[in-house]
């Protein structure tokens, strides 16, 4: 498994056991920020859409923070920035 394919399966398995979602969609795009001054230190750029119940009933920035929980060392690790895309299911 590559690099990149490796942080996605981590960050997969993060939500996944955090969330139990009906639908996750995480995708790589450190390639598009190659040379930015923020992925110097070889951290990614990634898009995550998640669809869960577990968000019913949160707010935006509620969600955007459990989101960011759940990944906890993965925010320090591997990612340099995240577009998160939280929703419950009858909002999806």
């Amino acid at each position: 498994m590559t690099d990149a394919a490796t942080r996605v399966a981590r960050i997969r398995e993060a939500l996944a056991q955090a969330f139990a979602p009906e639908a996750l969609e995480i995708k790589d795009d450190s390639h598009r920020h190659a040379g930015h001054a923020g992925a110097k230190d070889g951290r990614g750029h990634f898009k995550v859409r998640i669809v869960s119940a577990h968000f019913e009933g949160m707010s935006a920035l509620q969600k955007h923070r459990a989101v960011y929980a759940a990944l906890g060392d993965l925010m320090e690790t591997d990612i340099h920035a995240l577009q998160i895309d939280a929703k419950a299911p009858d909002h999806a």
